[in-house]
Order: C-alpha cells, then sequence, then structure tokens
C-alpha cells in the first residue's frame, strides 16, 4: 500500500526549539576520512540519515559486496574509497541508482590506475572493483560535474603514488562542497592547494584526531520556509554555525530577502520575521548552492515572489530530475514555472487552476518532500512517500509535528 500523510499546518503554534540533524555532507566525508587515518575515534554527532548508515555499514563489513539503495554520496565516495582498498568488490544500488551516471568517477579512477568495471549497463552502477594501490597523477575534470565526484577523487589522493593534480575546466559549480572536502582533509593533517581552478594533493599520511559533526543548514532551510510563509512566530534551531564550512549556510542571507531574520546565539540560530517587506523578484545562482534549489523556489511561489534561477545543471543527476519535478508538483498548487534554458528556472508569476486536493509526489527524493510540506500553511495538502526524508532528516515529520 502506498505511504503518504494528509498536512494541514497551524501558522498559530509556531514557537518552536529545533534540534537540528547533523550535516550529511560533513558525516559522511568525517567517515571516509576517519577511516582513511585508521582513526581509533569515534566521530561525535554522526547524522542519522540513510547515505551516513550506508557508509558505516560498509566500511565495518567484512563481505565484499555493497548494496547502497539509493544513497547516492555513499556511491561515489566508495567507488573511490574501494577503489584504493586492496580486494575484489562489487557495488550496486536501487534501480534509480542503477540509472544513476558514475562513468565520470570511473573513468577518472581508472586512469589513476584503478581497475574498475560495469556489471550492466555501460557507464552507471552496478560495479566491479579490483582494489589496489593507485599511480595517480593529472586529470581533467569540467567544473560542472557534480562537486561529490572531486571530493572522492580527492580525498583518496594522498595515498596515490605520484599524489593528485586535478584540473577543473570551465565554470566550477558546487565550490564550497569542494571547500569542505579541503577543510576537513586539512583537521586530519593533510595538505592541499586550491588555486586558478587547480587541486594539487602530494602523497601524505592522514592523522587520526577527534571530530564533531555540526548541524545541517540545508535541513534548517525548511524552517526558514516556515517562518517566510507563515509571516509570524519564533523558530529556534540548535546546533547551527555562524562560520560554518557548509556553502548551504548561505540560506540566512538569501531568506533575508524573503521576509526571514536570522540572530546567532552560542547554541545555534533564532528565526523571527523581517519587518522589511520582502523582495517582489528574485534573482538567484544556485551554482553553489543547489540544495537550496527546491525550498526557495517553492517558497517564491507561495509568497508570489517571480524570479529566475540560474547554475542548477546538477539537479538533474540528483535523486531524481528536480527541474522536471518542481515544474510538475508546482503546477499542482496553481504555478506555472518553465525551464527557460538547461540550469535555469523562472516564474513570471503566471498561475493555473490549483488541484482541488494536491498530492504532491515525491520521486524517491526526500527534498521534494521537505520543501512542498510548509505550503500547508496555505491549503492542505497530501505528501506521498513521506519517508524519503530518512535520506537526510529522519525526524523532519515528528518536528512538523508541533505544529499540526
Amino acid at each position: 500500500m502506498e505511504s503518504a500523510i494528509n498536512l494541514a499546518l497551524n501558522p498559530d503554534k509556531i514557537q518552536l526549539e529545533i534540534n537540528l540533524p547533523a550535516s550529511k555532507s560533513i558525516s559522511n566525508r568525517a567517515l571516509i576520512l576517519n577511516a582513511l587515518s585508521y582513526s581509533p575515534f569515534e566521530i561525535e554527532n554522526l547524522s542519522d540519515c540513510d547515505d551516513t548508515r550506508v557508509l558505516i555499514n560498509v566500511l565495518n563489513s567484512n563481505d565484499y559486496r555493497f548494496d547502497v539503495g539509493a544513497a547516492g554520496t555513499s556511491m561515489r565516495f566508495l567507488t573511490a574509497f574501494l577503489a584504493k582498498t586492496v580486494g575484489e568488490w562489487r557495488i550496486t544500488g536501487s534501480e534509480r541508482m542503477k540509472n544513476r551516471p558514475i562513468k565520470l568517477l570511473v573513468d577518472a579512477l581508472n586512469s589513476l590506475g584503478a581497475k574498475i568495471e560495469y556489471l550492466e549497463k555501460e557507464g552507471f552502477p552496478p560495479l566491479k572493483i579490483y582494489g589496489s594501490a593507485l599511480k595517480g597523477g593529472h586529470i581533467c575534470l569540467n567544473g560542472g560535474v557534480s562537486s561529490q565526484y572531486i571530493s572522492a577523487l580527492m580525498m583518496i589522493a594522498p595515498y596515490m603514488q605520484q599524489g593528485l593534480k586535478i584540473s577543473l575546466e570551465g565554470e566550477v559549480i558546487s565550490i564550497p562542497y569542494i571547500r569542505m572536502t579541503i577543510n576537513m582533509m586539512q583537521d586530519f593533517g593533510i595538505k592541499v592547494e586550491f588555486q586558478n581552478n587547480e587541486i594539487n594533493i602530494k602523497p601524505q599520511v592522514y592523522s587520526p584526531v577527534p571530530f564533531q559533526v555540526e548541524s545541517d543548514w540545508s535541513a534548517a532551510s525548511y524552517w526558514y520556509e516556515i517562518l517566510s510563509v507563515a509571516r509570524e512566530g519564533k523558530i529556534t534551531l540548535r546546533g547551527l554555525k555562524k562560520d560554518s564550512c557548509q556553502g548551504d549556510s548561505r540560506v540566512a542571507e538569501i531568506f533575508e530577502s524573503l521576509g526571514v531574520s536570522t540572530e546567532y546565539t552560542e547554541h545555534g540560530v533564532i528565526l523571527t520575521p523581517d519587518e522589511k517587506l520582502p523582495v517582489k523578484h528574485l534573482t538567484l545562482d544556485f551554482k553553489n548552492i543547489p540544495d537550496l534549489a527546491q525550498t526557495i523556489a517553492v517558497t517564491c511561489c507561495l509568497k508570489g515572489i517571480t524570479f529566475d534561477f540560474t547554475g542548477l545543471q546538477s539537479l538533474k543527476i540528483k535523486e531524481t530530475n528536480r527541474i522536471d519535478a518542481l515544474i510538475n508538483e508546482l503546477r499542482k498548487l496553481g504555478y506555472v514555472i518553465h525551464e527557460p534554458a538547461e540550469g535555469q528556472l523562472a516564474w513570471n508569476g503566471e498561475k493555473c487552476l490549483m488541484n482541488e486536493n494536491p498530492e504532491i509526489s515525491t520521486y524517491d527524493d526526500h527534498r521534494m518532500a521537505m520543501a512542498f510540506a510548509p505550503a500547508a500553511l496555505l491549503h492542505p495538502l497530501t505528501i506521498r512517500h513521506p519517508e524519503v526524508v530518512s535520506k537526510s532528516y529522519p525526524g523532519f515529520w515528528n518536528d512538523l509535528r508541533l505544529i499540526f
């Protein structure tokens, strides 16, 4: 039987304190770096999301066959990690995962001395990996690819015989995620050079260190959206840092234009409605913050703020094609948005008749479920397959029940 949750949210109840989940992006990198450093320390405050649980299970497993399900980050990070880990490995995933491209990463690893074969469709999982020492060297990558490919290569680079030089060609997207990886590698004792779109990592040895994961700024974005749409209330979000290495911490700055003020405290942030009127039109480049796109697109529509968004190329290779998903589901709520060109999304205020009882499809995508949930502040709706939030924020619906 198909699962669904019926939502009708009460804006009068928005006086909340929320303990946000730990950052998935930091947790996943920390686990790989901890393993590469042969650390005796356990990572503190790890995320309990699907991706992180998959990584923990694989890194603690004695098996040679791994199924990562829908965990895209795990697939990419583990493909690189297993390529330098002596042994013969097999890695697969869900049906959607078997249609998410990995050729770019596999080609890069094979050119650096790995031996990886496709078990089914060329360019896609499942993979057979013959792990061994990698020679390393110099590779060129398109700067527009997912930063997870780049981070996966970077993290194993210190153990390559010649080290690794990555030249990024063209416009580089998701630079904050690359910098996050660099900062965390430095925490574990590795020197990384990054300038003029070139990453240089010489042969080195990781140092084990205690590490604590901070809370997730992308998870915070849904609470910013809720307060922006409700226009009243107060929300305290615990565990966030002002000087975060997460690119998604820009959500605080962006939502200033959408009617939400942020006060930083020792324990996190306090969100309150901004007295200034929100903008009437928002122009934004998402190349460094792609995970905020759905939240901000839905927020703008719900508030009647027209927009022109660019830098969305990576959205088509996420859990689903997020561009198409946004266009389809916002239409159910009466908003007609368009994709003017590759990597762009726009709304000129055009509307259509809203579905009488809107049912939002989530496309196995956690961010679709959470980005559309705040629309229930304006009218009741149904979210199909709400369990998808387990990928990054397993406790989301429990937290949201505070304003049912």
